[in-house]
């Protein structure tokens, strides 16, 4: 079978996806190299919580986290989330479509700049990340080093008002 050039990536919201198909996501080790905050075991229980977390941001700030299809495929998820004033974005992503987050993002960051609640997006981003072209692509600027539960990031800025 040949491999689509340009497939089609379109976000939902998690609850239509498979439980199944987020717990095998979330519970691949390459993944949570990605993220220090991931430190427990993901079961179905997991799962659910994860879900029901990403949900209240909806009903509260009308705006969270999608899960992303490829070609009608799940490949992770990423958004919004409010994190007081700021409007954090997070992006997960299966390992075999890391190679799609640029993509995606620039997607998402879209959305963003049409938003008129989003004057702004942080980025938080795990020390051990050095490739980080994409985020000065993008625009996004430097802040510093955070702290946030116990674990050291990288914080971005990207002005979209």
């Amino acid at each position: 079978m040949e491999a689509k050039l340009n497939p089609e990536i379109t976000f939902t919201r998690l609850p239509l996806i498979e439980p199944k198909e987020i717990l095998t996501h979330m519970s691949d080790p390459r993944v949570a190299e990605h993220m220090p905050l991931l430190t427990a075991k993901w079961d179905a229980a997991a799962v659910g919580e994860f879900v029901a977390i990403k949900e209240a941001c909806w009903s509260r700030d009308g705006l969270g986290h999608w899960a992303i299809l490829c070609d009608d495929n799940y490949v992770g998820w990423c958004g919004f989330q409010k994190e007081g004033d700021e409007w954090d974005y997070g992006l997960v992503l299966k390992p075999e479509f890391f190679g799609l987050g640029i993509r995606i993002s620039r997607k998402a960051i879209k959305f963003a700049f049409a938003d008129r609640r989003i004057p702004f997006v942080t980025f938080l981003l795990p020390p051990l990340r050095n490739n980080l072209g994409a985020l000065t692509k993008f625009g996004a600027i430097f802040v510093g080093e955070i702290e946030f539960d116990g674990s050291t990031f990288l914080k971005f800025r990207l002005e979209t008002a």
